[in-house]
């Protein structure tokens, strides 16, 4: 069962890997987070195309392996992934258990300064929603496993 387990969290984060950084679209990038209905679509667009990634690549892994995965089992991790990763990348719950846990200055590294041209880079906000998502599909492994 550890084995299985293991390649079903390989699988999760390799997935998550391609949709977040190939599969998802730069409009959904961009407004995944904004406020009201147009974030919310966006989000709910990207989470949409990163679950059926997720789906496709523990597809293959059952179709070219001996593991047999429960499809109630495997419907119920993607969903926790789904509603964790929407829940991230709408941005402000995110920001919130940041603010939280006293992380809210490594939150904004990176960020561009108010008033000011800077170039932003993968910061505190993108390395604190990565491990999130790398926490939420350990657990979903769990669940489906």
């Amino acid at each position: 069962m550890p084995a299985v387990f293991a390649a079903v969290f390989i699988a999760l984060y390799v997935a998550h890997q391609v949709a977040d950084h190939w599969i998802q679209t730069q409009h959904q990038a961009d407004c995944k987070g904004r406020p009201g209905w147009p974030g919310r679509i966006a989000c709910a667009a990207h989470v949409t195309t990163y679950t059926a990634t997720a789906f496709g690549f523990l597809a293959v892994l059952t179709l070219t392996t001996d593991i047999d995965l429960s499809l109630g089992r495997v419907f119920a991790g993607l969903a926790v992934s789904a509603v964790t990763h929407y829940t991230a990348d709408r941005r402000t719950p995110l920001k919130r258990l940041a603010d939280l846990c006293g992380a809210d200055r490594f939150y904004a590294l990176g960020a561009p300064r108010a008033g000011r041209d800077d170039n932003p880079t993968l910061g505190g906000a993108y390395a604190l929603d990565q491990s999130f998502h790398y926490a939420w599909l350990f657990v979903a492994a769990l669940i489906i496993t």
